[in-house]
């Protein structure tokens, strides 16, 4: 703890907009459940356990997400804001060790550890907003709290049988994101402002960064260890160089003009609105990338099966169409000169069921490069932070 508890909770518009040493500590513990994420959809990629890879993702980085949200209106160096944090990783912590006993019968210490951590913070929140007399920001925790309880219904009920009710979770997961879109309707309430998203400051743009350069690294995590664990082959060590480049040209094609982006519109609202979908594109892109080259470096040579071509071309493309959503969504500008990089990789689709993986991994890097490298290119923002008019 670095600070007492009776300071004011609710984040001073002059405060400090950097992130502090708990909030990133915070993100590795959640970026090591994202890496559970893409093993186990390296296990099983088949279009089944793929959706549901998809489902665990979505309640991680949804944690992770209204968490960060949270630290953005509340001052970080509270205890009551640093025993959210503590409680919010100890259910990602719970999450990631259960995902892959949730078919096995251990569904309910998945479903425990996602309602309970939003749950306690909304108890916290409310508690202590309501000792320091903050009533318009008490009735906003509330508002979050009364829909995870609704979707905690859900989550809570779907873990009880012998397998998981994979509806009942799919309903459960559906209110949580379709209530935040929504701005948290709420009985006796109402919604969410929109004023108070357009409150935002550069930390929470900041702290979107740092969250999707961290799991990038997962890219090149996890065929890292596949590499340490088997045969120091040459080809193996060529798709670890492949799954190097291919991190890199994604981490250019994320961090290109992304802080500006975010505070560029932050005037409507928007970043802090529709970061969270966007940026769940990306990260399904990331997830899918790692566990295609732990497949890859496992067995570089041979033939291609179609579940490799799906993570293989997937997951960068996934990556990218969060990217271009993202650049939409905040400035309404789509790049569409960069949007044509996607086509390339696709075109030798009827060929590369017969490529080697790595010669696959190879062309998707290319094609990332082309997008990159791509004269002409549009910029998103211009350094005023003025949103550019397209001129495509």
């Amino acid at each position: 703890m670095t600070t007492g508890g009776t300071g004011a909770l609710v984040r001073r518009p002059d405060g400090s907009t950097r992130a502090t040493l708990l909030e990133l500590l915070f993100d590795v513990v959640f970026v090591a459940s994202l890496a559970l994420t893409s093993t186990l959809l390296a296990e099983r990629h088949t279009w089944s356990a793929a959706a549901m890879v998809l489902l665990m993702l979505t309640a991680i980085w949804w944690t992770w997400s209204v968490t960060a949200t949270t630290t953005e209106f509340y001052d970080p160096q509270q205890r009551p804001i640093q025993a959210i944090l503590m409680v919010a990783m100890v259910g990602s912590v719970g999450m990631g060790a259960s995902l892959p006993k949730i078919a096995s019968g251990h569904a309910l210490v998945f479903a425990v550890a996602y309602v309970g951590t939003h749950v306690v913070r909304g108890i916290i929140l409310i508690t202590s907003l309501h000792q320091q007399r903050h009533r318009l920001a008490e009735i906003r925790a509330t508002r979050f709290l009364f829909w995870f309880l609704v979707s905690g219904v859900f989550w809570i009920t779907g873990a009880l049988f012998d397998t998981v009710n994979w509806t009942l979770w799919s309903i459960a997961i559906a209110i949580d994101l379709l209530s935040a879109a929504a701005r948290y309707p709420t009985p006796w309430l109402g919604r969410v402002p929109f004023d108070q998203y357009e409150r935002t400051t550069a930390h929470l743009g900041e702290r979107y960064q740092q969250f999707v350069i961290l799991a990038l690294g997962d890219i090149i995590l996890v065929p890292t260890l596949q590499v340490s664990r088997g045969e120091f082959a040459g080809l193996r060590v060529a798709a670890l160089f492949c799954a190097f480049a291919v991190m890199l040209l994604l981490w250019q094609i994320y961090v290109f003009r992304a802080g500006e982006l975010l505070e560029a519109g932050a005037t409507a609202g928007r970043p802090a609105r529709v970061a969270p979908y966007t940026h769940l594109v990306m990260l399904a892109g990331v997830v899918g990338t790692a566990a295609s080259f732990d497949l890859v470096v496992a067995r570089p040579t041979g033939t291609t099966p179609v579940g490799w071509l799906l993570l293989i071309m997937g997951g960068p493309a996934l990556f990218v169409i969060g990217r271009v959503l993202f650049t939409l969504l905040v400035s309404m500008l789509v790049p569409w000169r960069r949007m044509l990089c996607l086509i390339l990789p696709l075109l030798t689709l009827p060929w590369a069921g017969r490529w080697p993986p790595l010669l696959v991994t190879t062309t998707v890097a290319l094609g990332l490069t082309v997008h990159i490298l791509l004269p002409g290119a549009v910029r998103e923002t211009t350094p005023g932070l003025r949103v550019r008019q397209p001129d495509d």
